[in-house]
């Protein structure tokens, strides 16, 4: 059975740090690269970060039944999870992280049921989210403020997840979550 690990938060709450702990600890984890319709940020590389495509890419591949799930998550920014993707991590004889959010991992969720482990990463605050996303540099008011709103709405699916990992300290919140995989990936 290929086995898919979900890890999703809101903006902000530590999902692309602990992700990538959790690659580092355990080598069958597979990093399932998204598509996207925004821009790059920083150093982040098409094909390495996101599929980074237009709307039109996007809505063309939408129309063609190319995404396990899909989402215009902000106004005009679309994000997915390509079957491409999938298929190829498993090829690999690998299982696939998918880094998401919330409504998508709950679609994935709901198509493949078995083998699944999702965790939902909650921060300790929406203050601390708040001073988290504020010291990325990267936040407008206006974007900071959408942010904030919708990790209110996103918290209030967390029990819709196998687990959630509160991340109020970095370390205590990643050694919780490799127990978590290790316990998923032996099973």
């Amino acid at each position: 059975m290929n086995k898919i690990l979900i890890i999703t938060a809101p903006s902000g709450a530590g999902k692309t740090s602990i992700t990538k702990f959790l690659m580092n600890k355990f080598p069958m984890l597979t990093f399932s690269v998204s598509a996207a319709t925004r821009q790059p940020r920083g150093t982040e590389q098409d094909g390495v970060d996101y599929h980074f495509m237009n709307a039109d890419d996007f809505k063309y591949k939408i129309q063609h039944n190319e995404f396990i799930e899909w989402e215009m998550v902000y106004e005009g920014k679309y994000y997915g999870t390509l079957k491409s993707e999938l298929e190829r991590i498993w090829q690999l004889g690998k299982i696939p992280v998918l880094d998401i959010d919330v409504k998508g991992a709950i679609h994935v969720q709901q198509q493949f049921n078995k083998g699944t482990l999702s965790l939902f990463i909650e921060p300790p605050s929406v203050d601390e989210l708040k001073k988290r996303l504020l010291s990325r540099g990267t936040e407008t008011t206006e974007t900071l403020a959408d942010r904030l709103n919708k990790a209110s709405y996103e918290l209030s699916f967390k029990s819709y997840f196998n687990k959630i990992v509160i991340n109020t300290d970095l370390a205590i919140a990643c050694a919780e979550a490799e127990k978590i995989v290790y316990d998923f990936l032996n099973t």
